[in-house]
């Protein structure tokens, strides 16, 4: 099954990049380019990719509001949000707005290829290096308050809690059996029930609800 593939990314180069990248497996196809946010929208609407890869930063409509868009009409297409970490300070608005994960334009080949394989099957790209830079640049800043009201966690059983807080923490499954002293498969156990029972996409939501509820918060 070939995977399609939308660029959205204001630097031309960067694009001839990635596609030259993504053109050399033959399960992964790019079917589209944008250079500003509102042509990321009306490019995915038309051509529906399962992924696409987005730049923050670009002229209009920036990459956070465009997702939202996207996945309002949207919601079997998975976004990957491209950072640079050091400079974007909007990676944990773009998570919290539906995307599936985060890249750094620094990215290897084969790790480009991989990380549009991993999330167009359903997984959220969140390793646990790229977490903890994550929660270490977002944990002392405001998050929106959360809408619903009450504590979205307390469906949680208090081991559950305690996986997400891990996971949260920039955890991999195995570090989590390990800090609890259970298996790894017990651990994404845990995860997956959490995941159902918040009604969230993947593990990248459930950073999102640890931070927003308190359950991390440094």
């Amino acid at each position: 099954m070939t995977i399609s593939v939308l660029l959205a990314d204001d630097q031309h180069l960067v694009r001839a990049g990635f596609r030259s990248l993504l053109r050399r497996d033959r399960d992964i196809t790019v079917v589209g380019e944008a250079a500003t946010g509102d042509e990321a929208v009306r490019t995915a609407r038309e051509l529906r990719p399962d992924v696409i890869l987005m730049d923050i930063r670009m002229p209009g409509l920036d990459g956070i509001a465009a997702t939202r868009e996207i996945l309002a009409s949207l919601p079997g297409t998975r976004v990957v949000i491209l950072t640079t970490f050091e400079t974007d300070e909007y990676v944990f608005a773009a998570l919290a707005a539906g995307a599936s994960g985060f890249l750094t334009k620094e990215i290897a080949p084969e790790g480009l290829r991989e990380a549009v394989r991993v999330v167009a099957r359903g997984d959220a790209l969140l390793s646990p290096s790229v977490t903890r830079r994550v929660v270490g640049e977002f944990a002392n800043r405001p998050v929106p308050a959360v809408a619903s009201g009450g504590d979205r966690l307390a469906v949680l059983t208090e081991r559950e809690r305690e996986v997400v807080r891990l996971v949260a923490r920039g955890l991999s499954n195995e570090e989590i059996a390990r800090e609890l002293f259970i298996s790894p498969l017990t651990a994404k156990t845990h995860i997956t029930r959490a995941i159902a029972k918040l009604g969230v996409r993947d593990r990248v939501q459930l950073v999102i609800i640890a931070f927003e509820d308190g359950l991390v918060s440094s």
